[in-house]
C-alpha cells in the first residue's frame, strides 16, 4: 500500500457499538468513526480503517454505545435556578402565583447568564448537543451557547404583557426582529419566534409573528393545547379551538413546533396533518403538572413529525433527555394500548433526527452519516448494573440514564471527555448558583 492509498483524520473513534439513526432499527458493532474538520468523514470496520486511515487521535470506546447528540426541542434553560422551587401544583396556580412572580422578582441579565450556563452543563453531560429555548434575553443566551460551542434555537419571547425583556408586543418584535437578523445564517445559533401561547398573544401579534416569520426564515415555537383548560376556555370566549385560531391566522406550517399537544380531537389532527406543523412533546413535564397525556402514536401513524423536549428545570425537575425518552416510549404504550407503540429506536429517533427536521436541518444533523456535521455523543454500557446487553438501543432507553455519557463532540470539538465538560468551568459555575439560591430562599421565606 502506498502512501497516497491514505486518507487523513482528525479524530477517529473505535466504537464497540453504533446506532447511525438511518437506515431505522440498525446497530453496526465494532466500527470507527473518522471525523475531519467539523464533519464526519466516513463509518467503516475497524480493520477498513486500519488500512484506509490514518488520525492524530484515536479514541477507543470498548464499551461503549455512539450515536447522534441529541436535540432537546424545547425548555427555558434559566428556570434551572427555579427547579423545586414550587412543586405539586396545578399548571396555572405554578404559574400564576409562584412562577411568574419569582421571574418578576429575579429575572435580569445576570440570572439568564448564569441560569442558562447551569442548564447548558446539564444537557451536555447527559448528551444533549443542540437545544432549543424560549426565555427572556435571548441575545445573552444565544452568546453563551455560541461562546460555549453548543448549537441552539433560540426564541425571542412575545407575549401581550411586559416582562422583564419588554414592555409589549411591539418591543418583542422590534427587538425579535433585531435579533434575528444578527444571528441569521449562523452555524450554531436558530434565531426563532416564541409567541408563549394562544391564551398569551392576541391576533394582531400573532399575525406579525407569522409575517416575520415568513420574512426571514425564522421558525415559531408555541405552547399548545397544553391543559384541557386552555381548549375549553378558548371555545368558551372564541367558539373556537386554539387550533382552528391558529390555521384561520395562518401560524400553523411547517416552519411551526407546538409544543406539548396533550388535548387532541380528530379535527386538530387533521389540521396539523394539513398544514405539516411539528408536535414537540414533553412527557415529564406533562405528567408532573397533570396537564394531559400526548397521543404520540396517534400523531406519528398520522405522519406528523414528533420530537422531544424536557420544558424547564422548573417543571421536570431535570433536563436529562435520555430520562425524558424512557418516560416518553413508555407513557406511548399506555396512551395507544399497544406495547409496541414508540420503540427504543423510534424513541431514539425523536431524539435525533425528528428534532432535526424540526428545525430544518436534518441534512447536517440528526444521523450519523458522512458529510454530515460531527455532532455526536458516546454512552457508556460497561456499568455492571447495565449488563447484560443484548440490545444497546433498548438499554439506551429503558435503562440508562444520561450520566453514563462518556463523551460529546460538536462540530468535532471535544465537549465531554471521560465524563468531564470541558468548556464550562462547574466550581466556578457553582458558586454562582448557590449565591442565586441563597436569595430565591430567602424571597421565598420573607
Amino acid at each position: 500500500m502506498t502512501a497516497d492509498t491514505i486518507t487523513a483524520a482528525d479524530i477517529r473513534i473505535n466504537a464497540r457499538w453504533l446506532i447511525p439513526i438511518e437506515p431505522a432499527d440498525v446497530v453496526l458493532e465494532y466500527q470507527a468513526l473518522l471525523v475531519q474538520g467539523d464533519r464526519i468523514a466516513a463509518i467503516v470496520s475497524q480493520s477498513e480503517a486500519d488500512s484506509r486511515f490514518r488520525a492524530k487521535e484515536t479514541i477507543d470506546l470498548p464499551s461503549h454505545v455512539v450515536l447522534p447528540g441529541l436535540i432537546n426541542m424545547h425548555g427555558h434553560a434559566a428556570m434551572s435556578l427555579f427547579r423545586g422551587l414550587a412543586d405539586d401544583l396545578p399548571l396555572m396556580t405554578w404559574l400564576n402565583d409562584h412562577i411568574w412572580p419569582a421571574e418578576g422578582a429575579f429575572v435580569s441579565e445576570e440570572f439568564i447568564a448564569d441560569g442558562t450556563q447551569l442548564a447548558m452543563a446539564e444537557m451536555l453531560r447527559t448528551g444533549t448537543t443542540t437545544f432549543s429555548d424560549m426565555y427572556f434575553f435571548p441575545e445573552i443566551v444565544a452568546q453563551l451557547a455560541r461562546d460555549a460551542g453548543m448549537r441552539a434555537q433560540i426564541c425571542f419571547p412575545l407575549l401581550d404583557f411586559p416582562t422583564p425583556w419588554g414592555a409589549g408586543p411591539v418591543d418583542y418584535l422590534t427587538k425579535g426582529e433585531a435579533f434575528i437578523r444578527q444571528w441569521h445564517g449562523d452555524p450554531f445559533i436558530m434565531p426563532a419566534i416564541g409567541p408563549h401561547a394562544p391564551y398569551t398573544v392576541s391576533d394582531e401579534p400573532l399575525k406579525k409573528a407569522v409575517a416575520l416569520s415568513r420574512a426571514t426564515g425564522a421558525r415559531i415555537q408555541i405552547h399548545l393545547h397544553e391543559t384541557a383548560f386552555e381548549v375549553a376556555d378558548a371555545l368558551e370566549k372564541s367558539g373556537k379551538r386554539p387550533t382552528q385560531r391558529l390555521v384561520e391566522l395562518e401560524v400553523l406550517g411547517p416552519e411551526t413546533q407546538c409544543v406539548h399537544m396533550t388535548q387532541i380531537d380528530d379535527t386538530d389532527l387533521s389540521l396539523l396533518q394539513k398544514a405539516g406543523a411539528h408536535v414537540i412533546h414533553c412527557p415529564e413535564s406533562n405528567l408532573k403538572l397533570a396537564s394531559g397525556l400526548s397521543p404520540v402514536q396517534k400523531f406519528r401513524n398520522a405522519g406528523i413529525n414528533v420530537a422531544i423536549g424536557t420544558d424547564g428545570a422548573a417543571s421536570n425537575n431535570d433536563l436529562d433527555l435520555f430520562g425524558e425518552l424512557s418516560t416518553a416510549a413508555m407513557l406511548a404504550k399506555v396512551v395507544a394500548d399497544d406495547a409496541s407503540a414508540l420503540s427504543a429506536h423510534e424513541a431514539l429517533a425523536m431524539a435525533t433526527i425528528q428534532g432535526a427536521k424540526a428545525l430544518g436541518r436534518d441534512h447536517e444533523l440528526g444521523t450519523l452519516e458522512a458529510g454530515k456535521l460531527a455532532d455526536i455523543i458516546a454512552v457508556d454500557l460497561g456499568d455492571p448494573f447495565l449488563q447484560p446487553v443484548y440490545d444497546p438501543a433498548s438499554h439506551l432507553v429503558y435503562s440508562n440514564h444520561g450520566r453514563q455519557v462518556s463523551h460529546s463532540w460538536i462540530n468535532g470539538v471535544p465537549q465531554v471527555q471521560e465524563g468531564k465538560l470541558t468548556r464550562i468551568d462547574v466550581p466556578d459555575l457553582m458558586l454562582r448558583v448557590r449565591g442565586w439560591a441563597d436569595r430565591i430562599r430567602e424571597q421565598q421565606s420573607s
